[in-house]
C-alpha cells in the first residue's frame, strides 16, 4: 500500500488567492516615488523602447519633465526575437536610467530578464518590470516576491487572464503586494495590429483583483495612428495607467522605430489625453 506523504510536506492552499477581492476588498495602491498608482487617477508612463545613450535619455527625461509627467520607462535589457538585434545596454543602461531619474525626479521602470540582474537593478530603478516573455518565469517571480520593491507584471503573449492572475499570485504569495498588472495585448491571428489588445481584461482584472492595472498601448497596437483612441478606451474601462513609447528620433531608433512617438506627437497625445481624462472625471462626478 502506498504511504501518504508526511504531514510536513503538505501544501497549505489559501482559501482565496491573495490577489483576489475576497482576500483584500480594498484597492491596493502602489507608491512609485510619490506617484500613487491605483488611487483613481490615471498615470502615464512614457519613455523609449530601449536605452541607447545618456544623451538620448537626457533629452527624453527633460521632455517628460517639461510635459509634467513623472514616470519614465526604458529598456536596459531587451529580449529580442533575433539574437542579432540590439539587446540593450545592460548594466550601463541601468546606470543611465538611475542618473536621469535622479536628475529629473522621475520614477523609473525597467525590465530585468533574470534573477542574476536583481542586485544590479535594485539600486537603479524604482519599479521592476517583468516582461511578457518572463511572465511564466516562476523562479524570477518568486525572487521578486521576496522584495518590497514595486513590480510591473506584463501579461504573457498567449496567457489567459487566469494564468496572468496566477503569475501575480506567485509574487504576492512570497510577501510582495506592490504589484501592478499590465495588459499589453495577446497574440492572435489578427495582423492589423502588433498584438490584439484585450480591453475587456482591464475591467475583469479590476473586478477580480485588488491590484492596479495599466495598459501598454504601444506594444499592444504597434501603430501610432491609433494609440490615442486605444488609450482613451483603456481609461474609459478603468485603467490606472497608460504606458507608451517616445523617442527623440524614432526613425533612427535601435529598436521598434515605427511605433515610437516623436516629441511633437507626444505633445499632441498628452493634450488629447488630458482633455479626455478631465471629461471622464466630470462625467463621474
Amino acid at each position: 500500500m502506498q504511504k501518504l506523504a508526511p504531514e510536513k510536506n503538505k501544501i497549505n492552499i489559501p482559501p482565496e488567492l491573495r490577489i483576489s477581492r475576497e482576500y483584500k476588498p480594498e484597492n491596493t495602491i502602489v507608491n512609485v516615488k510619490g506617484n500613487q498608482i491605483g488611487n483613481g487617477a490615471p498615470h502615464f508612463v512614457i519613455g523609449p523602447c530601449a536605452v541607447e545613450s545618456y544623451e538620448q535619455m537626457k533629452s527624453i527625461g527633460e521632455k517628460i519633465s517639461d510635459t509634467g509627467l513623472t514616470l519614465l520607462r526604458g529598456g536596459a535589457y531587451k529580449p529580442r526575437t533575433s539574437p542579432y538585434d540590439f539587446q540593450g545596454m545592460g548594466v550601463e543602461g541601468l546606470k543611465v536610467l538611475k542618473s536621469i531619474g535622479m536628475e529629473y525626479n522621475l520614477g523609473v521602470i525597467s525590465e530585468i530578464l533574470s534573477i542574476n540582474h536583481l542586485d544590479e537593478a535594485l539600486d537603479c530603478i524604482d519599479v521592476i518590470q517583468i516582461g511578457a516573455r518572463n511572465m511564466h518565469n516562476f523562479e524570477l517571480l518568486k525572487a521578486i516576491g521576496q522584495l518590497s520593491k514595486p513590480v510591473l507584471l506584463k501579461r504573457g503573449l498567449s496567457a489567459t487572464i487566469k494564468e496572468f492572475k496566477y503569475a501575480a499570485e506567485y509574487i504576492l504569495s512570497e510577501g510582495n503586494e506592490n504589484v501592478i498588472l499590465c495588459e499589453r495585448g495577446i497574440r492572435t491571428y489578427e495582423p492589423a495590429t502588433r498584438n490584439t489588445l484585450d480591453i475587456s481584461a482591464v475591467p475583469i482584472l479590476k473586478k477580480d483583483t485588488h491590484l492596479p492595472v495599466m495598459v501598454d498601448i504601444t506594444h499592444s497596437t504597434g501603430r501610432k495612428d491609433i494609440i490615442t483612441s486605444v488609450a482613451k478606451a483603456a481609461i474609459a474601462v478603468g485603467a490606472d495607467g497608460i504606458m507608451a513609447e517616445v523617442h527623440p528620433d524614432p526613425l533612427n531608433a535601435l529598436s521598434d522605430s515605427k511605433q515610437q512617438m516623436d516629441f511633437n506627437q507626444l505633445d499632441e497625445f498628452m493634450i488629447d489625453m488630458l482633455e479626455f481624462v478631465n471629461a471622464v472625471k466630470h462625467l463621474k462626478n
